[in-house]
């Protein structure tokens, strides 16, 4: 079994990938050697933090002689229901993984070029630098991602510890929600940076390696439509009302290294700007966005008030009249979920703003 998730959490998603990549190599050549035809079980999560994506993409840019006309796949209980939960969803699910699987089997992918493997282990080794300095070696930012999460209001889940002791799941879903996003990034803007500033040259192959090489092209495609789903501005909402001010500093440098890897990024695929290649997608996010970022506005500040409950949001003067009359409303809201113990409709609005969030963002919710 390949697992996705937990190595992206612990190296960061470029590092994880390519170490996944190489070790389905190593392992088909074991089975060749012994004459045992080898079928690969990807563990992939449903978001892309996780290993997860279109599935066309996925399997096609899986290594060569890795798929022989079979693989085994497991589908996260997040994703059944838009994948399998209607009969013709199902029928599309099953005609995707049946052609791509038949056409990496008549097409099989490149294999990368030497200078491109040890262009990228080098990478790989400033990428998981750069992520682990941030998420394991900061002083502040197990406080810092604590103060700005609010999974547990939903999943249940508790991390006693560190990092290492949060599941792989709410440390994805935490950052999608505020739109941020930064265990998928995380690690390629400082690796583009190394590589760039050590030989100019390298830009030219690493976009090479784009147009020519299909892992690494799904790979950056893949961060280049999770940059396009997030916002930084969101997230910095969230900081604002949510975080210490002592550790708004650390915010601002995450949001600039945001933008410093977008940018980045950008330049490899060879694009003005994102999903520039993919228009279908841009038009539909941009039709989405406006939806999305008000539930996460609405979501901040229903988070403000559960963790404030004096905490008043100021109203506009044409909205105070109709708010007087929701006394009605407010006492069936109590009924309907008596154990709360937030003022009325404030748990049942956050986990509301939770799933339509996930449902906005798709492969990254």
């Amino acid at each position: 079994m390949i697992g996705y998730s937990d190595s992206g959490k612990d190296a960061g998603r470029l590092s994880a990938a390519w170490q996944l990549y190489k070790a389905q190599e190593e392992l088909i050549k074991v089975a060749k050697q012994f004459g045992v035809k080898l079928t690969m079980f990807h563990g992939r999560g449903g978001t892309v933090g996780r290993g997860g994506g279109p599935t066309h993409l996925a399997i096609l840019s899986q290594p060569p002689d890795t798929i022989h006309g079979s693989l085994r796949v497991t589908v996260q209980g997040e994703v059944i229901e838009q994948s399998f939960g209607e009969e013709h969803l199902c029928f599309r699910t099953l005609q995707r993984f049946t052609a791509a699987t038949l056409e990496h089997g008549m097409h099989p992918p490149i294999s990368p070029k030497p200078e491109w493997r040890a262009l990228l282990d080098e990478m790989a080794v400033v990428a998981t630098k750069e992520y682990r300095s941030v998420v394991f070696q900061e002083p502040r930012f197990v406080e810092y991602f604590r103060l700005d999460e609010h999974r547990k209001q939903a999943i249940q889940e508790k991390a006693s510890g560190g990092i290492e002791s949060l599941r792989a799941i709410p440390w994805i879903f935490a950052w999608t929600q505020t739109r941020f996003h930064l265990p998928v990034w995380l690690g390629f803007g400082a690796a583009f940076k190394h590589i760039m500033e050590k030989d100019i040259r390298n830009l030219h192959m690493l976009q090479e390696m784009y147009n020519e090489w299909p892992f690494f092209r799904v790979t950056i495609d893949l961060v280049e439509m999770v940059f396009a789903k997030g916002d930084p501005g969101i997230a910095a909402l969230y900081d604002k009302l949510l975080v210490s001010s002592e550790l708004w500093p650390l915010g601002e440098k995450l949001r600039a290294n945001y933008e410093e890897t977008k940018r980045l990024l950008l330049q490899v695929a060879g694009h003005k700007d994102l999903l520039e290649g993919d228009l279908y997608l841009k038009q539909r996010l941009r039709f989405r966005d406006s939806y999305i970022t008000t539930l996460n506005v609405c979501q901040a500040y229903t988070m403000k008030r559960i963790r404030d409950p004096d905490y008043h949001v100021t109203l506009r003067p044409h909205l105070s009249k109709e708010i007087k009359d929701w006394n009605k409303p407010a006492a069936e809201l109590v009924k309907l979920n008596p154990t709360s113990e937030y003022a009325p409709g404030l748990e049942d609005t956050l986990i509301l703003t939770m799933k339509g969030i996930a449902a906005g963002m798709q492969n990254t919710g």
